[in-house]
Order: structure tokens, then C-alpha cells, then sequence
């Protein structure tokens, strides 16, 4: 968010000013918007008028140069001098300002004039007969200069505050899109976010003095806008040279140092004085903790604007002296490289071995900074190559894909190898271009010699397996993980991440005793940080497949965190997607959705385009569910995938979009949505009875399309394949479509015995949205075939189901139902008097703009049964059209 208006963000603070402006329904208010400078408070406030260009709107600004004239804010507002000298008299002036809702607002209101200020106050409290909303526009901190009784005024006055803080990391990557064009890898939208403090004015400048080729390379630091630099500038010349050391040193040993250090690396004779002088002109803040005193910049951007101002020489001077002082290896690193020029291979070594101890670790961000420097320093062309690929893949690893695409041109026009072409090939993956990935990682194990360099052979094999995931390909899943295994010691971490998704593998398979076998073993073997959290996320996925959906969210919950336990972003972002799909089936609609929201905020910043659409699937269909249409195509659209991504982009996107069309009964879209999943060659890992509740959805579109001998063709081979593997769940939902087929050709008593059966094979699973969903699909067939009573009892249920989860969608569709059955319908209206209920139930969604293929999918009758219905009720009602039926009906109501 800027001050030319461009927003970013904000959501919260505009619905919060969007509750305020609703509630002057009840009474007027007075609200504070109130923020640091910089923040964006007006463009926030002005964007909020914006959208409410209907109302009555009034706006005025506080002057410095004005504070002491009474009533220039009321002179702005009101368009004209004011001649009343009491503020209460001055509120009914403000008061017929007021036509309708209105909103009156004040930029800069700290140096607004306190009669102006007490005169809009009185009318807030006066404004009965109106709905007032008074916004006073004002910094956090107001400055010393403004008067006491203003600053009184903000301080003490009753009113509603909206605090607008600092934008986020998401924020940043936003404003960059959409001012200069730029996507922002994650690593440059925080680093970018944390040097200004999210503050948006800086981010403007910094975003348009910078050429915007720059944001896609690798930075060590950021550069600072020309007016901070300017005004550190003056402040630093206008200061003793003492203090000017002082503050140099503590911007060389970095934020939040101890004054010890400071002192001993300035080498001042007065380093208190000179302290104190340095805190006085707001350059450094002092702080005590325990008894040791620290220092601080107010803010990194200053920091970063004093260490622009050392001349070379003296950087150097500081950087060799500060690496004597830190304690830490990594501090040492940073001031020897801070202090190095030009190419040193001993450095380079040094900071090589010190990844390698990050990386036992699994602090990959630090490996990658160490060996991506490490190659810039590597005066040899071989290890500067082989440095900044293994670099690359610690960015990977560290979860900051799109930092790592930006070498991806530089480690692309290198020699080649193995090595390259397994990252290059990882990298493919995780922006899910299976094709792309097949060829780099085939590359890249034809040119590997497992026996000579087993360590990239089974990082290429682990690879393949991730590949072969993303594929749904079971048997080529296992086969890689024991060449993985095979390579390195059994209780190697590459050996253990690999056999931890073993298990999911051979459940593609179908040998699901073998896959829980496997995870068993390995459960004794898998035990800290990456290891045991990819062995949690692999038997979770397999547990919600199998039927347990509440093992599967604990072991999914104890998957998701990583910052304390050593784990993978990665890893924790498919726990993350498969614990929001076990809270949606467990009917926790609430934790489903904030878990997809929390996933999905991580994706952005991360760009894993892999798992994104797995994520939004839940987000889409539960709020489709809950009847949000804007959230649910929100979550459709970035769950998008094509042919050409990887199955499992693939399957939860067309799942999403064919799910939330059966939601709204367009059963002709269900099945184009699923199309693509029955053109896929290979469908073993996708038909596999438990993860992908497909077969079900595109069976009963079928049935509800009329093609209800196709429906039974496709649906057999399922039955056979749920029965062998005693899977209750996928059985039940298979016998939601085959009750369907049996109603659909008149076997009701046979439709009757599978829908019962269904239900029994649910009765004992904590799966609640998928007994509401066989019970409505029950009912609705039971009242196509006259079953008006048992029918109603039935569709009650599915009801009282449907209604516990909080799917509004389907409750009405329910009231719909139970009105076409015709039981407990009070007939009301002389004109509808002699509608049956089956009328007024094709009467109403026809009156609604639905069309009679809608309302036949809606009502489960054919096309011709909705004109038949459709002619009688013109008839009745005396109208011959559509419109007319619709304007009827307005009318009545």
C-alpha cells in the first residue's frame, strides 16, 4: 500500500472499518486510524471511501501551520467560514453535512484544531436521526509539536481504533507484482519485508530506485532509499568522530550487539559519551537486560544506511577485528567474508566445512548462504561450479524455491554433471513439469556411477522417488526407494527419508498389510527432526487412505511443525494438505479451512507449485459447501492444473472443480471436470480403493445425465476392486452411485438394500459428510419412486446432517426436497393453491433462473418431466412464460 493509492493487503483493516460502518445502523461512531508513518494510513481510508462512492462522503486534512485556528477542519468540511465560536454549536452545522449514511474524515487529524475536533465529537453524539461515521487519521506516536489538548483529545477520547501495522512477506511479494512487475523469491519478499519493517512508503521507494532486474538476483543485503541514506548522512557529519565509531562498529557487529563489543571494536577513549550522543540523535537505542547493557538500531534500514556510509578501507579495518571478537564459527564467517575482496580458497574451504556441519543439522538456509558464498569466493572453475549447485539445493531444501530458480540460468550454462542435473531435475519436479523432470533425473542417473559416487546416486534415486510420487506410480515409487536404500547404511537419514514413503507406494500397489508392515519397522528407526517428520506425514497420508482419519490427524499434526524439531517446509506443507483433507472428512470444517489457509500462505511465499493444488482442493469444496462462492473460486482457480503437470496436481484439481459442480447439481460439468482422469493411461495409483474419492462422483453425474447404462459399465471393476480390499469407505461411496443406477431402472427395493448397506459400512467410520451425502442421494430416490413418506424420514436425516456440518448448500437443497415430496408443506397463496408439491418445487427454482436441465438435476427427474411440470403450472397460474412466473412470484413475496 502506497500513498498514489496502490493497496496491498489490509484485508483486516478494511472489514474492520466495514463492521464500523455497519454498525452506525445502531448509532454513530467515531473511529482512529492509527499507524507509524508511512504505513499507508490514508490510502487505506481513501481506498474504504472508494468503495463507498454512493454515500455521503466529506473529507478534509490537518496542517501544522493551521493547529491554532479554530475550526479550520469544520471550515474544510463545511465548505465556508464559521462564525459560532462554541464547538457545540458547530456539531448541528456538521450535522446536516448528513444525507443518508455519511462519512466525514480527517487526514492528518493530530494537527487538526481542537475545536474542530470537539465540534465533529458533539455531533457524533448527536446525530439521532443519522448514520454518522467520523474517521480521525493519526500516527501511532503523534510528534511533540502537536498541542496538548489535541494530543489529550486522541489519547483519552472514547472511540474506535483500526491499527494499521506493517505489511507482510506476502504483502511485499504483492506490491512488487503489481508496481514493478516482479516476482520476488521468498528469501528477497522477507529479507525486503524485515529492512523496511513492512513500512510501505520505503518499500515504494525502495521498489522504484532499484532497476528492477536486481529483485531476481542473490542479495547479501539490501540497498537503502536515497532520502534515509541522505538523512543518516547529515545526522552521522553533524556528530563527534568519537560517536561516529561508535555507531560504525555497531553497525559491523550487527543488530542487538552488547555495548562491551561495541566499546572494544570502536576503540574510543569516551565510548559512554560518545554512546550517549548516539542516543540522543535516535541513531542507536540503549538497552539493559540482566545487567548487560545492548545496542540497537531503531530499524535495520538505518543500520543498513550507516554501514553504506564506511569507506571501504574502514569496513575491512572493522570486519577483520570483529571476527576476533564474535563467539560463534558463522559470525566468525561472515565478518572474514565481509572483509574479503577478492577470491580466497582457504575461506571457501572453510565456509565448505561449515555447510557440511549445518547440514547434519538441517539448517539448510544456512548451508545454502555458506556454500553459495563459497563459490563466489572459489578462485577454482570446477569447485565454484559444484559449490553453487550444492548451494542451490540447500535453497531447495531450505524450502526458498523461488531464490533457487534465480541461479537456475547460471547452473544451467555450467558444465554439466550428475549432480546439476539432479537438482536442475528437483527443481522441475517441485514446479510440477513432469517431463522436464524424467529427463534431467534419466540424465543425471546415466551419468552417475553408484559405485564410484553412491552419495549422488541416492540423491538422484530419492529424486526419482518424489517423481514417481507425483506420478502416482506405486511400483516405480518402490523400486527407487530400495535402489535409495541399497546405496547408503540402513540407518543413513537419505535411506530413511526414502523408506519413509515407501509405504505409500506399495499401498498404490494395493499391498496395503506390506505398506502398514513397512511403516511399522521403520517407526523404530525414525525418531528426530526431518526423519521422523517425513515418516509421520507418509503414515498419516496412508491412515486417512485406510479409513483412520483420527490417527491420521494426529500423526499429520505432530508432521506439521518444523522449526523446532530440524524439519522440512517441504514435508510439512504435505502434512499440512493431507490434515486439512482428515479435519474435512472428520466434519471439522472450521480447522480444515484455517489449516488450507495457513498451507496456503506458505505456498505463495514458497512457490511449491506441487502441492498447491492438493491444498486448495479442501478449501474450494468446503467452502462450496458452506455455500462461499467468491472463497471457493478463489480456491479453484489456484488449484488449476493441466495435462502436462504431475498426476497429483492433476487429480485434486479436477476433483475440486467437479465436486463443487455437484454441489449446484450440474452434473454435465462433473463430468467434463473428470474427463481428463479417465484419459489417463496409466490409472492404478488413482483407482486404488481410499485417496481419490472419484469413481463414486463420476458414476452417479452419469446416472443423474440420463447415461445410467454407462454409470453401471464404469462403476463394476471398482465394486470388484473396494471388495477385495475390504475398503468400507469406498464401498459405501461406490453404493451412493449403484443405488442411484438401481432407483434410476426402477428397482427400488434393490436401490433400498444398497443405500441401507452403505450406510451400515459408514455406521462405524467418523465420516460424517459421507453418510450425509448417501442419505441424501437415498432420499432423493426413494421420493422419485413415490416413497413420499419414507422418503421425507430420510431426507430429514440427510438434513440434520448436513446441517451439523454447516453445509448451507446442501440444507437448502434438502428444503427443496422435502418440499417436492409434499409431506408437512403449508400451501399458501391463492394462485398456488393448486400447484402440487412437485410443482412448486419446479415453480420455485425455475422463478429463480434456473433452467430445466438445472432443475432436473436438482429435483433428479428427467428434462421432460420438468416441461411437463413446467406447462401444467403455466396453465394454472395463467402466465405463459418464464419471466412472467418470475415476476409472479415477485409479486407474491
Amino acid at each position: 500500500m502506497t500513498g498514489s493509492g496502490l493497496l496491498v493487503g489490509r484485508r483486516k483493516e478494511l472489514d474492520e472499518l466495514e463492521q464500523l460502518l455497519d454498525e452506525t445502523r445502531t448509532g454513530s461512531l467515531l473511529a482512529i486510524v492509527e499507524g507509524s508513518s508511512g504505513t499507508g494510513k490514508s490510502t487505506l481510508v481513501h481506498h474504504f471511501l472508494d468503495r463507498h462512492a454512493d454515500l455521503t462522503v466529506a473529507s478534509a486534512g490537518g496542517a501544522r501551520w493551521e493547529a491554532h485556528h479554530p475550526y479550520a477542519v469544520a471550515e474544510q468540511l463545511l465548505r465556508g467560514p464559521v462564525q459560532r465560536v462554541d464547538p457545540f454549536e458547530v456539531a448541528p452545522d456538521l450535522l446536516q453535512l448528513c444525507e443518508g449514511t455519511t462519512i466525514l474524515a480527517v487526514d492528518d487529524a493530530h494537527w487538526a484544531d481542537l475545536e474542530s475536533l470537539q465540534a465533529l465529537s458533539s455531533a457524533v453524539r448527536r446525530a439521532h436521526s443519522h448514520r454518522l461515521l467520523v474517521i480521525l487519521i493519526v500516527p501511532d506516536e503523534p510528534p511533540e509539536a502537536v498541542t496538548d489538548g489535541v494530543a489529550q483529545f486522541l489519547a483519552e477520547h472514547h472511540a474506535h481504533r483500526v491499527h494499521v501495522g506493517a505489511l507482510t512477506a506476502a504483502d511485499v511479494a504483492a506490491l512488487a507484482r503489481r508496481l514493478i512487475g516482479v516476482d520476488l523469491s521468498g528469501r528477497t519478499a522477507r529479507q525486503l519485508c524485515e529492512h523496511t519493517q513492512g513500512n510501505p512508503r520505503l518499500l515504494r521507494q525502495l521498489l522504484d530506485e532499484v532497476p528492477h532486474k536486481r529483485w531476481l538476483e542473490w542479495h547479501a543485503s539490501l540497498p537503502v532509499p536515497r532520502a534515509i541514506a541522505a538523512s543518516v548522512r547529515r545526522t552521522l557529519h553533524s556528530l563527534s568522530p568519537a560517536t561516529r565509531s561508535v555507531i560504525e562498529s555497531a553497525a559491523v557487529l550487527g543488530q542487538d550487539c552488547t555495548f562491551s563489543e561495541v566499546a572494544r571494536l570502536s576503540v574510543v577513549d569516551q565510548p559512554m559519551t560518545a554512546l550517549d550522543e548516539a542516543s540522543a540523535a535516535g541513531v542507536l537505542v540503549v538497552r539493559n537486560r540482566r545487567g548487560e547493557t545492548t545496542v540497537r538500531f531503531p530499524d535495520p534500514i538505518v543500520k543498513a544506511a550507516v554501514e553504506a556510509q564506511v569507506l571501504p578501507a574502514r569496513r575491512q579495518d572493522l570486519h577483520i577485528r570483529a571476527a576476533d571478537l564474535v563467539e560463534t564459527e558463522g559470525g566468525r564467517l561472515h565478518h572474514l567474508v565481509s572483509a574479503t575482496t577478492v577470491t580466497d580458497a582457504d575461506l571457501a574451504d572453510r565456509l565448505v566445512d561449515y555447510a557440511r556441519r549445518q547440514a547434519s543439522v538441517g539448517a539448510w538456509s544456512e548451508v545454502a548462504d555458506a556454500l553459495i558464498t563459497a563459490s563466489r569466493l572459489s578462485p577454482d572453475t570446477s569447485d565454484r561450479e559444484d559449490r553453487l549447485v550444492r548451494g542451490v539445493d540447500a535453497l531447495v531444501g531450505a524450502g526458498d524455491l523461488p531464490q533457487a530458480l534465480a541461479f537456475e540460468p547460471e547452473i544451467g550454462s555450467g558444465r554439466g554433471g550428475a549432480r546439476r542435473d539432479a537438482v536442475l531435475g528437483y527443481l522441475a519436479i517441485l514446479r510440477g513439469r513432469p517431463a522436464e523432470a524424467e529427463r534431467l533425473l534419466g540424465k543425471a542417473w546415466e551419468q552417475c556411477d553408484p559405485v564410484r559416487d553412491p552419495d549422488t546416486a541416492a540423491l538422484i534415486a530419492q529424486r526419482m522417488v518424489l517423481h514417481s510420487l507425483g506420478r502416482l506410480r506405486g511400483a516405480e515409487l518402490v523400486e527407487w526407494v530400495d535402489r535409495a536404500v541399497a546405496l547408503v547404511d540402513i540407518d543413513d537419514p537419505a535411506a530413511v527419508e526414502s523408506e519413509a514413503i515407501k509405504g505409500l507406494g506399495l499401498a498404490a500397489m494395493g499391498r496395503v498389510d506390506d505398506a502398514r508392515a513397512a511403516y511399522a519397522e521403520l517407526e523404530t528407526r525414525a525418531r528426530l527432526g526431518a526423519q521422523a517428520q517425513r515418516f509421520r506425514m507418509g503414515k498419516g497420508w496412508l491412515d486417512l487412505s485406510l479409513d483412520d482419519p483420527e490417527t491420521a490427524r494426529r500423526e499429520l499434526e505432530s508432521a506439521v511443525p518444523t522449526v523446532y524439531r530440524s524439519g522440512s517446509v517441504r514435508i510439512s506443507l504435505w502434512a499440512q494438505a493431507w490434515l486439512a483433507r482428515a479435519h474435512f472428512v472428520l466434519g471439522s470444517w472450521d480447522e480444515a479451512i484455517a489449516t488450507v489457509n495457513r498451507a496456503a500462505a506458505q505456498i505463495d511465499d514458497l512457490g511449491l507449485e506441487l502441492v498447491r493444488p492438493l491444498v486448495h482442493w479442501t478449501g474450494a469444496v468446503t467452502h462450496a459447501l458452506r455455500g462461499n462462492w467468491s472463497e471457493s473460486r478463489d480456491h479453484l482457480n489456484r488449484a488449476d492444473a493441466a495435462t502436462n503437470n504431475y498426476e497429483i496436481m492433476l487429480v485434486p484439481a479436477c476433483l475440486a472443480r467437479a465436486q463443487c459442480a455437484e454441489v449446484v447439481a450440474d452434473y454435465e460439468s462433473v463430468i467434463r471436470f473428470l474427463g481428463p482422469l479417465t484419459a489417463l493411461q496409466s490409472r492404478g495409483g488413482l483407482d486404488e480403493p481410499g485417496t481419490w474419492p472419484w469413481p463414486d462422483l463420476y458414476a452417479n453425474a452419469l446416472v443423474m445425465t440420463g447415461r445410467v447404462d454407462e454409470a453401471d459399465e464404469f462403476l463394476r471393476p471398482h465394486e470388484r476392486l473396494a471388495a477385495r480390499r475390504g475398503h468400507r469407505s469406498a464401498s459405501a461411496r461406490l453404493g451412493y452411485a449403484r443405488g442411484r443406477i438401481e432407483g434410476a431402472r426402477g428397482n427400488i427395493d434393490a436401490a433400498r438394500e444398497v443405500f441401507e448397506t452403505a450406510l451400515q459400512q459408514l455406521s462405524i467410520l467418523p465420516l460424517p459428510y459421507d453418510r450425509a451425502r448417501v442419505t441424501f442421494a437415498y432420499g432423493q430416490t426413494l421420493r422419485r419412486a413415490g416413497k413420499r413418506r419414507e422418503a421425507d424420514a430420510v431426507m430429514r436425516s440427510a438434513r440434520e446432517l448436513y446441517a451439523t456440518l454447516g453445509a448451507t448448500t446442501y440444507v437448502e437443497r434438502c428444503d427443496r426436497e422435502l418440499k417436492a415430496g409434499g409431506l408437512h408443506i403449508k400451501r399458501t397463496g391463492p394462485n398456488r393453491a393448486d400447484l402440487t408439491p412437485q410443482e412448486q418445487a419446479v415453480a420455485d427454482l425455475v422463478a429463480a433462473g434456473r433452467s430445466n436441465k438445472d432443475v432436473a438435476g436438482e429435483l433428479f427427474l428427467s428434462v421432460k418431466t420438468v416441461q411437463y411440470h413446467l406447462t401444467r403450472i403455466y396453465a394454472k397460474l395463467g402466465i405463459r412464460s418464464r419471466s412472467e412466473l418470475a415476476a409472479h412470484f415477485r409479486e407474491q413475496e
